[in-house]
């Protein structure tokens, strides 16, 4: 029997998501974009069904798969809880060729695993967290809920990644000198992390520095 996969988000990430889900045997069923303005357009070959509001007013979800492809960490979170709490599905996606330890701990919620990244023994990752391509969880390391990390980032041993952090791509964080990155911290692309990042703080350079804090939420 198929199972079937509705994704939600069209841009420039959405087939690389869908490879990760026709990777882990899911079928795409058709798309849903945030407004109604490409209704029964056909994008990488999939028909766009309708808006997000279409989807979200229909009374049920129930037993139906959802796939989130956008990239900020919020709007991917806020749409997942709503469809799961419409009976709808936000199934953890882990792509074949990624090495998860078998110590470790994933969440069986809305977590996307890509190709050749590794998640070592000991550590845990949060539901709707995303780990793109070759990155590196070290051991003993926590990922908190709705955090996104870019491709070749490496996340070292013995740290705490609250909630809603963002990383950019090959970014690296010292095991042993980094113990907590801060929620909706944002880290950006090769960013050498050598101490502890404090909440809401934008930090970059090599080593990084605290470049901006945003609003706290």
């Amino acid at each position: 029997m198929e199972k079937i996969i509705y994704a939600l988000g069209i841009g420039h990430n959405t087939p690389v998501f869908i490879d990760l889900a026709e990777s882990c045997g899911y079928v795409v069923g058709g798309l849903y974009h945030y407004n109604g303005d490409k209704t029964g357009q056909i994008d990488h070959g999939f028909k766009i069904i309708g808006s997000f509001n279409d989807l979200l007013s229909k009374g049920s979800l129930d037993g139906m798969n959802f796939l989130l492809t956008m990239g900020d960490n919020e709007r991917r979170t806020n749409l997942s809880e709503r469809i799961i709490n419409m009976g709808g599905k936000v199934p953890t996606l882990i792509h074949p060729m990624a090495v998860i330890s078998r110590f470790s701990k994933i969440s069986s919620v809305g977590v996307y695993i890509s190709p050749f990244t590794y998640v070592q023994a000991d550590s845990s990752v949060d539901s709707f967290t995303v780990l793109l391509s070759h990155v590196n969880i070290s051991h003993s390391t926590h990922i908190g809920k709705s955090c996104f990390i870019a491709g070749m980032a490496v996340v070292g041993a013995y740290t705490d990644v609250e909630d809603y952090v963002f990383i950019g791509q090959g970014a690296l964080s010292i095991s042993g000198k980094v113990s907590s990155i801060g929620k909706f911290a944002y880290i950006g692309a090769r960013s050498l992390i050598t101490r502890d990042i404090p909440a809401y703080s934008v930090v970059a350079g090599s080593p990084a520095r605290i470049i901006e804090k945003h609003e706290y939420k």
